[in-house]
């Protein structure tokens, strides 16, 4: 009937607030059944997030209520059902204020998206999922994602996840995979970014982060999302149920899609792709052909947003520079030539366009693929408008010849033949 499952988060009945050393002295002694003692006990750190959520409970703050009802979510999914028929609508679920996104699916999008799109694709019946533990690592992986973030928020990896089922649509490449990649997949997406500090790996490297120290400077962001993703699945014991040897190899797998996010190696992965598609040599019967496509396709997702309308595309640029702001990175100074507009068009140019063009090459000219790049160079076009307005103004205005020369060198690059 109506009932209503509640989605605990804790090992403890009704509890909406947790303080850190209480909670992970409860993870070493009770199992998620309430049985005291386990053989193999949890150790996953706090994340920053979590840490946040308990700073403002020992301040007397209460925070948003953590209990998520999986009828509410249900209510929710009605609303989501347009997600492969029209693609990159996603974000116009939120209303967004500000510098911080309130949403309209009771602060809940990502996990209605994912229990939507495992309900779609029959993932949850082919490996047997319990839908309160799958409820509740998905409300794990959500709030571990920092709302303050303007960028790498939990918008974004619903936003990257609802591109994922889109690529994962597409005949070239659905004709292939298996449940096991197309969870693989989703997962990847969804947790891709979680735990996202708001500051990129030059940062940490620079101030000298723990994080930094951990991971040898190699891959920093990256590795901390795929082990809090561990620690998040093993925790919340979703796929406890399979064998080990599975687990350990979707956990490698899933390790290694998160990892192939990372922007310092899009050359690495775009070179290996020229060469399969000039060669021809692909064959997606092959397990390792298949990953390699998902690595590919998650990379795309992770930076579709230059491909989507120009409203909503001008407004993750936005939301970019804002983060690389608060970092302490002046977009906007004699020092600096990047404007936010130049650096829209230097990324669509040298970062998306190579990646999205190879990926049409792949599907073969799709509707999808066509109006993808049909976006991105109607957005270009419309940064180089207002770039080229940029560098009229500077030069009315008597400006540093520095940002206007650098701009003008870019735009220079671009339309030589």
């Amino acid at each position: 009937g109506d009932a209503r499952v509640r989605g605990q988060t804790g090992v403890l009945s009704e509890r909406r607030g947790s303080y850190p050393f209480i909670d992970f002295r409860l993870l070493n002694n009770t199992t998620l059944s309430g049985e005291i003692g386990t053989k193999k006990k949890v150790k996953r750190l706090l994340s920053f997030q979590r840490y946040f959520h308990a700073s403002r409970l020992l301040r007397g703050i209460v925070p948003q209520a953590s209990l998520y009802l999986l009828d509410e979510d249900y209510l929710g999914q009605a609303r989501v059902r347009r997600v492969a028929r029209s693609p990159f609508l996603l974000i116009t679920f939120q209303r967004v204020e500000s510098n911080t996104c309130s949403f309209l699916l009771l602060g809940n999008s990502l996990v209605t998206l994912l229990c939507h799109l495992f309900n779609v694709h029959g993932l949850i019946h082919h490996f047997q999922l319990d839908m309160v533990t799958l409820h509740r690592f998905l409300v794990m992986v959500q709030e571990d994602y920092h709302s303050q973030n303007p960028y790498h928020n939990a918008v974004h990896a619903a936003d990257v996840t609802q591109a994922m089922h889109c690529y994962l649509r597409e005949p070239k490449l659905a004709n292939f995979l298996t449940p096991s990649d197309v969870m693989l997949g989703l997962l990847a997406a969804a947790a891709h970014d979680v735990d996202h500090p708001g500051v990129n790996q030059p940062f940490l490297i620079k101030t000298k982060h723990h994080l930094a120290s951990l991971y040898q400077n190699v891959s920093v962001l990256e590795n901390h999302h795929w082990r809090s993703t561990i620690g998040m699945l093993r925790e919340s014991r979703l796929l406890a149920h399979l064998p080990k040897e599975v687990t350990q190899d979707i956990e490698q797998q899933l390790g290694s899609l998160i990892l192939a996010t990372d922007i310092n190696r899009q050359n690495e992965f775009l070179v290996r792709l020229k060469s399969h598609l000039d060669n021809q040599d692909l064959r997606l019967e092959d397990a390792q052909d298949r990953h390699f496509m998902l690595q590919i396709a998650l990379k795309c997702a992770d930076i579709c947003n230059p491909c989507r309308l120009w409203d909503l595309s001008k407004q993750w640029s936005e939301r970019v520079c804002e983060e690389f702001y608060r970092q302490g990175q002046p977009l906007r100074t004699r020092q600096s030539p990047f404007t936010p507009a130049l650096q829209a068009f230097w990324f669509m140019t040298y970062i998306v366009e190579p990646l999205f063009e190879r990926w049409a090459q792949f599907t073969g000219d799709t509707p999808l693929s066509e109006n993808m790049l049909n976006h991105l160079r109607r957005n270009k076009a419309k940064w180089r408008s207002l770039l080229h307005k940029q560098h009229s103004s500077s030069r009315s205005n008597d400006r540093s010849g520095q940002v206007t020369g650098s701009q003008e060198q870019t735009l220079n690059e671009e339309e030589t033949p």
